[in-house]
């Protein structure tokens, strides 16, 4: 069922954007929830969500604006629906009949990562006479275009053919949409990393219109001080090696297994942690088949989902952290948000060196940056482990990096100037 939450009154100064998203309502990720929940207030910026529901109906409400959820982001109807659902939810935005007749409208549209819904955004835009906004988190269209590789590559016969055409057919219509359709017509266009905006205007899009919002944390949340470490006696007398996040065969997680069999040549007590959940109890499998036929069940602690206090109880237990991300345009563009928590938490990084990884641990010098191959990232984690001098210096490095760059409330502060510029010009 639809659910509304009654939006906040704004004053004459503030902006109002109503922003269309792809994440579940209530939203969970930090670059929504705290950079457009917590700091964009501060400035005078106030959203209106519009979307899907996550898995877990109800929530809190939205203290930021308000909060316009229809559908469910899980339903099978949803990739089929969900630009319905998004116009029903940008109608109760608006106020419906009575608040366009009043002459209600936000100073911006946005929408994030959307394709079919970043048409309605454009129209919706142009018929309210507001600017249109695009946020890009994530090169999606790419994202289509390699799942429909990994089809062809591992699914056979009648049925591996004919998902193979729908997601060619969906690669090849998104890519339309979103780069002759909905970028074009954006005023500006909010990406995640200077290297996805460099990409970008490789493909014709003005650098001008761009600004780079790279994954930040919440400095009181990443406080370390705060942090009460997992009582596990799994953990006692291991060196403990951390994984944070999620896992799925799309981002190679096996990788991490093959890292940890050449550890465990040299470091018999060594112990990956992998702190978080699959997106699907497949992809959870998966990696419980992968780790029990390597016989690395002695060596690899795979936690499921965790409260985030939990998760981080276990993470500030680990003596190196890892944040592989294959290259290629997916990973090259991303901002991930791995390498800034492990260094605001004092965790030594072992991380692979795409552009925003490798930036961030060449200005910090809080971890160290290699290419994605097992044997070494293997011995840039053994150099950790056997040097607790160095090991020591990455640790203190981090938590100054993150706060002087990475925190949300640096990283607010840009957006909202952002906003403010391209919407009172």
């Amino acid at each position: 069922m639809p659910t509304t939450s009654s939006p906040t009154p704004l004053s004459p100064a503030s902006l109002s954007i109503t922003c269309i998203l792809r994440d579940p309502l209530p939203p969970t990720r930090a670059d929504v929830l705290t950079l457009f929940g917590t700091e964009m207030p501060r400035y005078g910026v106030h959203t209106e969500l519009v979307g899907q529901g996550g898995r877990e109906a109800g929530g809190p409400g939205w203290p930021a604006g308000g909060m316009h959820v229809v559908g469910r982001l899980h339903s099978p109807l949803a990739s089929f629906c969900s630009p319905l659902w998004d116009l029903m939810g940008l109608w109760r935005a608006l106020g419906g009949l009575r608040g366009l007749m009043r002459g209600r409208r936000p100073d911006c549209l946005q929408v994030r990562d959307k394709v079919a819904s970043g048409v309605l955004g454009r129209v919706a835009a142009a018929l309210l006479r507001v600017p249109f906004v695009y946020w890009m988190s994530f090169p999606i269209v790419e994202g289509y275009a390699v799942r429909r590789d990994d089809i062809a590559r591992h699914q056979r016969g009648p049925i591996g053919r004919l998902k193979w055409a729908a997601h060619a057919l969906r690669a090849w219509a998104s890519w339309h949409v979103i780069y002759r359709l909905v970028l074009p017509g954006a005023r500006h266009i909010f990406v995640q990393s200077d290297a996805m905006a460099d990409w970008l205007a490789g493909k014709g899009f003005p650098r001008e219109r761009m600004t780079a919002v790279p994954m930040g944390v919440d400095a009181a949340l990443f406080d370390r001080a705060t942090v009460e470490p997992v009582a596990d006696p799994r953990l006692d007398g291991r060196r403990v090696v951390l994984y944070l996040g999620r896992i799925a065969q799309s981002r190679k997680s096996d990788f991490l297994l093959d890292v940890t069999e050449e550890l465990r040549r040299s470091c018999p007590e060594v112990l990956l942690v992998i702190a978080g959940d699959a997106p699907s109890n497949d992809e959870m499998e998966w990696m419980r088949r992968e780790i029990a036929a390597r016989g690395l069940g002695q060596h690899v602690l795979l936690t499921g989902w965790l409260p985030q206090r939990t998760a981080l109880g276990y993470a500030v237990r680990a003596e190196v952290g890892l944040a592989p991300m294959p290259r290629g345009v997916l990973g090259d563009t991303m901002s991930p948000t791995k390498v800034v928590e492990y260094m605001a938490l004092g965790i030594p990084t072992v991380a692979t060196d795409i552009p925003d990884q490798r930036l961030v641990l060449a200005q910090s010098g809080a971890g160290l940056c290699v290419p994605m191959e097992a044997q070494a990232f293997a011995a840039a984690v053994r150099e950790l482990l056997n040097n607790p001098e160095q090991a020591r210096q990455f640790a203190m490095r981090g938590p100054a990096y993150v706060k002087a760059h990475r925190t949300y409330d640096i990283l607010g502060r840009n957006v909202a100037r952002t906003y403010k510029k391209i919407l009172m010009e």
